[in-house]
């Protein structure tokens, strides 16, 4: 099941992406990149980084919400999910992550 990076630029002028599922929903986005070249880099190591369960890594807050990063090999956040009310939704965030990113295509919104 193919997602969608969504390339666009935040009110400070930074680039940033977000991964959609096949489904239109957010389930990835990025930290603010001052370049695009970063910004596509940064979809290059989702692409990658996301077929390691071992880069991705989930917490719950003190209000009981989940959420989870995912991370380089060097341990950078790439990515930040969306807040989930289950610990299965994330799970399956997380799943869907790993399920689209590789085919994603890439929509240039700059």
């Amino acid at each position: 099941m193919a997602g969608k990076f969504e390339i666009y630029k935040d009110k400070a002028g930074e680039f940033r992406f977000r991964l959609k599922a096949a489904n239109g929903q957010n389930v990835l986005g990025s930290q603010g990149y001052a370049s695009k070249a970063s910004c596509l880099n940064g979809i290059e190591s989702v692409k990658k980084n996301s077929q390691n369960k071992a880069s991705f890594e989930s917490s719950k807050s003190e209000s009981g919400k989940f959420t989870f990063n995912l991370k380089s090999s060097n341990g950078q956040v790439i990515g930040v999910s969306q807040t989930y009310d289950s610990e299965s939704g994330c799970t399956n965030g997380m799943k869907s992550v790993a399920d689209s990113a590789p085919a994603a295509t890439t929509d240039d919104q700059t």
